[in-house]
Formats: C-alpha cells, structure tokens, sequence
C-alpha cells in the first residue's frame, strides 16, 4: 500500500470518533477561526544518570517544544529528536516554523493538518510528532476531552511500564535495579562485549521478568542467535533491535531459530515499513517521535495487528508532556516503555502518573499535561 493511501486511512480512522464528538460539541467548537500564534523553545534536559546505548552515553538531551494558540486555547507538544535519524533539537525546530501556515488553517481538521505537515518534507518525525501533539492536545481542549476519549479509547486497560536500565558500570546497573524495585519488568540496555557479564550481574540482584534492547549492537546473526539463546536461558523475555536495521534477511533468519520474540525498533518508523518488515519480527516498538505523532501510532498499531505482530509502544528521553501522549494510547498496544520521564531530573511538564509500575491516565482535556516551559 502507498503512503498517500495509508494517510486517506488515517484521516478516515481519526474521523470517526471526532464527528460524533463534534455531534455533541461545545458552542466553542464552532468558533475556531481567529488567528494562530506558535511558540517554540528548545529545553536541554538534565538526566538523573549517564543514560547508556550501545552507540553512546548521555547526561543531558535538548528536546523541543512547540504551543500553538487559538481561540484562546493551546495546545503544546514535544520532539525529541533522534540523531541516529539526522535529527537535531535545531532541526526540529525549524521545520515546526515551516509549518505554520498549516497551523493557520482549521485546527480542527486535525487528520487533514496532518496530512499537510507530513508533505512538507522527509524525516523531522519528532517535529511531526509534537505538532500533531499540539493540535491533539488544542482540539481536546477545545472539545473539553481527554485526547484518549477524543479517539474513542478507554482507560479500563491496566497499562505497566517497563523500567529501563542504560549501559554502565556493572554495579551501577545493580544499583539502578534496586532504586526501581516497585517496577516489575526491566528493560536492559546491551549490545556490548561485556553483554553477559551485565546479565549475570542484573540477575544477582533480582528475579523478576527482563526485556532487552541492543540498539543494533551485535553485528551478525550467528552473534545474535547465540546472545539470544544464552539470554533466553537467563529469563529474558523479549530482544529488541539485535542487529542493524538493514539486515533484514538476518532478521528472518533469526526469527526462525531465536528461544524468544524478536521486536523491531530502528527497523520500523513508518506505516509503509510494516510489510516490508513484519515477516521479519514477531513484534513492533512503536514510538511517536520515530513515527511522526499519535495519528502515525493509531495507525501503526492497527496495521500492525492486523499483520500478527506483537505491540509495544515506546518513547525517547521525553517529558511528561510526551509520555502523556504516548500514554494516551498506550491501551492498544500489548506492552509499554514509556519510562522516558522518570529519567530526568527537570522535568518541566506534569501529565500522565506512573504508580508503582503502572501509568495512570487522567480525566483533563487534551493530553492533560500542565507546566511551566511557555
């Protein structure tokens, strides 16, 4: 399927429960045609530790952020850019500024704005994904709803987070475990020589259910398989990401003979990268700064279970602001890593709460995140 096709789905599919809210809408929603004002601001975000990958270790990130006012009402959302995509806080930024004349068109049409923001250019996911937050969180808003009950989800679903774990010193991984004991899934980050030897030593200081993301780290299939099965056997339930995204004959090769699932992470960032993909894997991390927003995630995850794929949704070094949103669909997917906030340290918005392990959506409208950035 073609991406414009992908994208007529996405408006019909977000259509839906938008016009029978619309059926029942406030005065207000019928007042949406005074001018735009879009702010944006880039915020460096101090983390609580050295945060590990096996393609480097950070202290700080630059996120950015964008409001878009109208009618009195804002909506705000966040990028957190990817640099393994060329993706820089700079750049996201200036492509949110090329987007406002779209911003100036009815926000209320937020699949059709969509659908413009996207064709202003490749790449810029993250910039994508805080501008369809924004408009998200703007037409709830101005609806009085809660972005999840504006896309006819729920919040029955017991959602649970993983807790994840960055590549360090051994010790201080151990340390990192018993600070999070009231989660009950770790996800530990490898792709290092020294892969089981952090195994051995996350497994000396607890039981519980282990994920693990290598980030591309091991480099060929026969590396992998044997760290799988050597894994497996340490009681861990899912390998995320075990080799470059390229490989993908690799990637079948592996699926056939690895003792655990194989999720998809630096390999999947859009829709039309689904069937290319999905023979490959036996699931998907979604996360909305790869993808391009939540429309792009709905979408996704529709797609990607109707192709027999196990679902995670997953986030970056973001704040509140973009774990809420993530969150606020978090009730489609089959697991969540949606622990990006509790990674740092200022923390500038206040969303979405993670009680023990679970995250616990509330009844404001919009993405229901307050703070103190704009």
């Amino acid at each position: 399927m073609k991406r414009k096709d992908f994208l007529k789905l996405a408006g019909a599919a977000a259509a839906g429960p938008l016009l029978a809210r619309c059926r029942q809408a406030p005065e207000a929603w019928n007042e949406a045609s005074g001018e735009t004002a879009v702010t944006v601001k880039i915020f460096e975000l101090r983390l609580r530790q050295a945060w590990g990958l096996s393609r480097g270790t950070w202290t700080t990130r630059r996120n950015a952020f964008v409001r878009v006012e109208r009618d009195g009402v804002a909506g705000i959302g966040e990028a957190a850019p990817i640099a393994r995509y060329d993706e820089t806080a700079e750049s996201a930024a200036a492509f949110i500024e090329t987007a406002e004349p779209v911003l100036a068109r009815d926000l209320r049409e937020y699949a059709v704005r969509f659908g413009e923001i996207e064709a202003l250019g490749p790449g810029e996911h993250a910039a994508k994904s805080a501008l369809d937050m924004a408009v998200l969180d703007w037409v709830g808003k101005k609806l009085g709803l809660p972005v999840w009950r504006l896309l006819g989800l729920g919040r029955d679903k017991v959602m649970t987070t993983t807790y994840s774990i960055g590549i360090d010193e051994v010790p201080v991984m151990q340390e990192k475990v018993r600070e999070a004991a009231g989660f009950g899934v770790y996800k530990i980050k490898v792709g290092t020589p020294d892969d089981r030897k952090i195994i051995e030593g996350i497994r000396a200081v607890t039981d519980k259910p282990l994920r693990v993301d290598a980030n591309e780290g091991w480099k060929t299939k026969e590396e992998a398989l044997e760290m799988i099965d050597w894994m497996a056997g340490q009681g861990v339930e899912i390998v995320e990401q075990p080799l470059p995204a390229a490989q993908l004959d690799d990637y079948a090769w592996l699926k056939d003979r690895a003792k655990v699932p194989i999720f998809a992470d630096e390999s999947l960032i859009l829709p039309s990268d689904l069937p290319r993909i999905a023979p490959t894997v036996h699931g998907i991390n979604v996360k909305l700064m790869k993808c391009g927003g939540v429309q792009e995630a709905v979408r996704l995850a529709s797609i990607g279970r109707s192709l027999g794929l196990e679902l995670m949704i997953g986030c970056m070094i973001e704040t509140s602001l973009g774990i809420s949103a993530g969150a606020a669909v978090a009730s489609l997917f089959d697991y969540a890593d949606l622990d990006g906030n509790l990674l740092i340290a200022n923390d500038p918005f206040r969303g979405v709460e993670t009680v023990g392990d679970r995250l616990v959506l509330n009844e404001k409208p919009g993405l229901g995140v307050e703070g103190d950035l704009f």
